[in-house]
């Protein structure tokens, strides 16, 4: 990418915690404009990194630069475009929503016309002169993005936005994510839902013990997979292991997922077939029979072998 056209560049970053390596020589760049979703399990280095970026960290060593400015010789300057969603957003909890987006945009030299549209935009109007802490998890989070828009900044990152909520709050809050960059805005976060990467990203860096160990479109992570379809299903008549199944046509790999069994197969409709006339032959009760095409999940474990984990 062109050096006027990045929002984001990272070179050989480390950090460290005594003999722990959090993040281990990452590099990567994000265009202007892009969502960019870094994903991996708890533990794996994400928020270590964006906090680096967001000038929270200091790194070891490598290079890290956003909108062009070093996040620590110029983390002033970098703050006024910036907005930062964090894990956790700490207020005063007997500030009103209405309060609280005013002092944070006084805390700005440049900050929205009127900041108090956001909560327009964000469904909090009839909350506006509600104390925070009596705020459901979905609303509070809700204020933590109207907080992070007060300065209308440049790119947003967000860190686990969506931890803890209900789908329909997971769900609103991904169409806020796509309004933001329907804007032209640059929007960085990182997630170990993988369903949510799928839906929102344009690129996905999966990272693992501090590494970035894949990077592309999400699309094309799963299509460099090569992995073909799932059968899942459950035997509801009696105990069978996995090697029961390993001779069907076209299966690769059999494993046992919850109560049933995930048939990894290059031809799907010919293993579905042929597992329901073995069914049949063996006198086995199946349930809850379906195929599904390969996703990001799958890609995950992979490349780590091992499923995400919250």
């Amino acid at each position: 990418m062109a050096q006027q056209t990045l929002a984001l560049k990272c070179e050989h970053v480390v950090k460290r915690y005594g003999d722990l390596v959090a993040v281990n020589d990452v590099s990567l760049e994000i265009a202007v404009g892009e969502i960019f979703g870094l994903v991996g399990p708890n533990g794996a280095g994400k928020t270590t990194l964006i906090e680096m970026i967001e000038s929270l960290r200091k790194p070891d060593s490598g290079s890290i630069r956003v909108l062009g400015l070093d996040p620590q010789a110029q983390s002033v300057e970098l703050r006024e475009r910036i907005g930062v969603q964090l894990q956790a957003t700490s207020i005063q909890p007997n500030l009103k929503v209405k309060e609280a987006i005013g002092l944070f945009a006084s805390l700005y030299r440049k900050s929205l016309l009127h900041p108090e549209e956001l909560l327009e935009t964000l469904s909090l109007a009839d909350k506006a002169n509600s104390r925070f802490r009596k705020l459901s998890g979905g609303q509070k989070q809700r204020v933590a993005i109207a907080l992070a828009l007060v300065n209308d900044p440049e790119i947003l990152f967000f860190d686990e936005i969506t931890t803890g909520l209900d789908p329909q709050a997971r769900r609103a809050m991904w169409d806020l994510l796509r309004e933001f960059h329907g804007r032209g805005k640059t929007v960085f976060l990182t997630t170990h839902y993988m369903e949510e990467a799928e839906a929102l990203c344009d690129r996905v860096a999966v990272i693992d013990h501090g590494r970035i160990i894949a990077l592309d479109t999400p699309a094309n992570l799963v299509h460099n997979l090569k992995a073909g379809t799932k059968v899942l299903f459950r035997v509801t008549n009696r105990a069978v292991a996995s090697a029961e199944f390993a001779k069907l046509p076209a299966v690769t790999r059999v494993e046992p997922k919850d109560d049933g069994f995930v048939l990894y197969t290059s031809d799907g409709n010919a293993t579905l077939q042929e597992l329901i006339r073995h069914a049949d032959r063996q006198g086995l009760s199946l349930d809850a029979i379906r195929t599904e095409t390969p996703n990001l999940d799958d890609v995950f474990l992979a490349l780590t072998g091992r499923e995400m984990r919250e």
